[in-house]
This record gives C-alpha cells, structure tokens and sequence, in this order.
C-alpha cells in the first residue's frame, strides 16, 4: 500500500510501504478521508514521535470501511465488513489501510459525510475530554476557549453550546470574528483591539467568570488571565503555542481553589481512550446527527496533496478542519 512518508529534509512524499499486519483484535479500514491536526506537525519535525506499535507516518483521524474483522474483534464486537466507520489512531492515517483495535472504531453519524466522520475522533475526542472529564463543565457553566479559530474551537466551542454554557473566545482580526460567526460563541474579543484579561475581569465582576478554559497558547498573558476566574475554575493546558513561560500570582490559586491541569489525549491509556470514545458515541453523537454540533471543514485536497495541505496549519490559515481524501 502507499503512505505519506517524511523526507530526511522534511519535505513529504506518497510512497510505497508494508501492508498492515492484523492483530486478533483489529479491523483493516479502507480509509477514505484522514483529518489533519497540528500534532502531525510536531510529529513531521521530529518532536511528537507515535506510541511504540504504531506507523511510522502521521494521521490521527480516519473515516473509511471496515474490510476484514480479526477472529477477537468479531467475538469482543459487532463490527462487520462493510461498517463505515471513524477511528482514532495512534499514528498511521495518512494511508491506504490501516490496522485499528475495535474499540478505538466509531460508526459514523448518521447525516455524516465521510469527510465529515474523518474530522471528528480527535478533536471530539479531545474536546470531550477537557470539557467534560478534565474541565467538568455543567450547564450554565462559562467556558473561556482561545484561538476561536483552530480546528480544535471549532468542535469545543458548539459542543460546549449544546450542552449549555455560555463560551467567551479570542482571535486575532475582524475578519477571523466573522469567519467563527456561526460557531455561536457569546463574546468573541479580538485582542489586537483588547486586552483578554481585562475582558475576563469585567464578566468576573459582571458575575459571569470563567469557570473552564481550555488553552492551547499559554505565554505571559496566560498568567494574567488566570486571576479573574470563579473559585474552583479549571484551566486546562493542552500547548503553549504562545510561550512556555508565564508569570502566576500563586495567592490567587489558592484562596481561588483555581486548578491548572496539564492535559493530551494522546498519553492517555488505550482503556482512557477508548472509554472517551465510548461517551462520544452515547452523549455527542445524538446533537451531531440532530445537527446541533457539525464538524466545520475549511479544505479538503487529496492524499498526494499532504504538504499543501498542512501548509494551510503551518500558516494558520484554516477555520475549521483540514481533511484529505484517498482514492
């Protein structure tokens, strides 16, 4: 079969490679359409290298058929050929075919593309998690989601709607406030024009703080953000692409009870993902078939146009989900 390869000068190619060896308890995917995710990035320039077992080559999201059931996987499941499926990887999606423990497998919704389905495993997964098990969001809840932008906003801030908080999230022009309109967030700030922690400190006062926020730039203003928050907030910390390193009045945390959580999906056990997945499909996926939360797709190219298309991530040009497709 073939798979998108990196290059020693990190350039990208569709190349030939092995194909998959099934374990008892895998299924072989067809894939379709594999969804793009700033992981594959780090994983491309070295720095976010799979778990041992898995390929080699990126891709942490598929949407494909189901092609052969191990003698397990049809014990332990009701998987059967033909099942249209999405799945979350470990590595390996940016292929023809690929192995996947039957647990890790999804049906795709119903009212779903298979695009679609490929855009949901990691950041549903992903926004379920921090939401709901890290973050403990209830209804009536105020969720602070920076980059209102990324792909990964694009599924927190409507599954966090759906279930009945209000959201506060930031981008960088007016034209990127615009592009998330349909996203539906409460306040969305544009901090070329305002300060964010002076934004949190005036709902603070207005009795609307932030309980949850999910933060993927950290940096000094993280520091300055996490004193206007409710007691007992949680700010979860899932990368630093504004800076490692920020200042913290650590008075606050305590008389706050403010906790700061370090959290991936992908260091979580193959039970923890697999429990995740499990929630999605019985609490997520009934308000992605009534529509009340869509993945957003920005662009789909095909396979052999892997480079442009994570270019666009690079660059930080998409709203919403990159998404490749396979013949």
């Amino acid at each position: 079969m073939k798979a998108i390869l990196v290059n020693d000068d990190k350039s990208l190619r569709w190349d030939d490679v092995a194909d998959p060896v099934m374990g008892s308890e895998d299924c072989l995917i067809k894939i379709e359409a594999a969804a793009l995710n700033r992981a594959d990035l780090m994983q491309r320039e070295g720095d976010y290298p799979p778990p041992p077992g898995c390929p080699d080559w990126m891709g942490l999201e598929i949407a494909g058929t189901i092609i052969k059931v191990g003698e397990d996987a049809a014990k332990k499941s009701s998987w059967k050929i033909g099942d249209k499926v999405c799945a979350l990887l470990g590595g390996g999606g940016y292929a023809e075919y690929v192995n996947v423990k039957y647990d890790m497998l999804m049906p795709v919704p119903q009212n779903c593309s298979m695009v679609e389905a490929a855009a949901i495993p990691e950041a549903f997964a992903t926004a379920y998690l921090n939401l709901f098990i890290e973050g403990g969001l209830k209804e009536g809840n105020t969720l602070l989601m920076n980059a209102g932008a990324s792909g990964l906003a694009s599924v927190i801030i409507p599954m966090a709607k759906a279930f009945g908080a209000r959201v506060i999230t930031t981008v960088l022009s007016d034209e990127l406030k615009e592009s998330i309109k349909h996203l539906n967030a409460d306040v969305v700030v544009n901090t070329t024009k305002e300060n964010i922690a002076d934004v949190l400190k005036n709902e603070l006062e207005n009795g609307h703080g932030v309980d949850v926020a999910i933060d993927c730039l950290g940096g000094e203003i993280m520091g300055q953000c996490i004193h206007y928050l409710t007691h007992g907030a949680r700010w979860i910390m899932i990368a630093a692409l504004a800076g490692t390193k920020t200042q913290i009045d650590l008075k606050n945390i305590y008389v706050r009870n403010v906790r700061i959580i370090g959290s991936t999906l992908r260091s979580r056990t193959p039970e923890m993902k697999a429990f995740i997945l499990s929630e999605l499909v019985k609490n997520v996926f009934p308000k992605i078939e009534s529509g009340e939360v869509k993945p957003t797709i920005y662009k789909t190219l095909p396979i052999t146009e892997a480079e442009a298309a994570q270019e666009i991530l690079y660059k930080g040009q998409n709203v919403g989900k990159v998404v490749l497709t396979v013949e």
